[in-house]
């Protein structure tokens, strides 16, 4: 059973480290920028990757840190990927995270991880994200594609309707959820 608990983090209010800048750190960054842009990155690396240095440049709340890896690099930051290729380097991060009380993700190693970066669908305000307990990313990636080509193209649009109908109702706590399951249900049921 996976047991993870999924949250939606605001990347914008915290600070991230990413330790790599090869394929994998630019694997990473691009997973948290295609879904947070204004997340605040810090990416310290001896080498950038070209494909990083590209995608770093159009994101100003991302900094590039070309130097080795120092454990004060840490130092006022809320999650850490791990993304070289020194699997001791990894273990030693992850044990100094953990001191702090940090979230770290080390790449491709489940055993080191508090979190896993999942497939995550967006359409409009619409977010899901799928998680395989780091079992499978292709299966989390097919699902992720499935559930694109699933969603209508109007999903926006109904996430507005319903918003403007929330916040219309009148009544107590319990009725309005009782109201809007009732709506959320009409949208289903046509579909069938």
């Amino acid at each position: 059973m996976n047991e993870m608990f999924p949250i939606f983090i605001k990347m914008s209010e915290i600070s991230t480290l990413i330790v790599g800048g090869g394929n994998v750190g630019h694997e990473k960054l691009a997973a948290i920028l295609k879904n947070s842009p204004n997340a605040v990155v810090t990416v310290v690396s001896t080498t950038f990757g070209e494909e990083l240095l590209d995608l770093a440049k159009d994101f100003p709340s991302v900094t590039l840190v070309e130097r080795p890896f120092e454990m004060s690099d840490l130092d006022n930051h809320h999650i850490v990927l791990c993304a070289t290729d020194s699997y001791e380097l990894h273990v030693d991060i992850q044990k100094e995270c953990n001191k702090r009380k940090m979230l770290v993700n080390v790449a491709d190693t489940p055993p080191l991880c508090d979190f896993y970066l999942g497939s995550v669908v967006s359409k409009g305000d619409l977010k899901i994200g799928i998680s395989t307990n780091g079992k499978s990313p292709t299966l989390a990636k097919r699902m992720r594609e499935f559930l694109e080509d699933a969603l209508p193209s109007e999903t926006q649009q109904l996430l507005d309707n319903l918003k403007g109908i929330r916040d219309s109702l009148k009544g107590d706590f319990a009725d309005k959820v009782k109201q809007l399951n009732d709506i959320t249900q009409q949208v289903f049921d046509k579909k069938e």
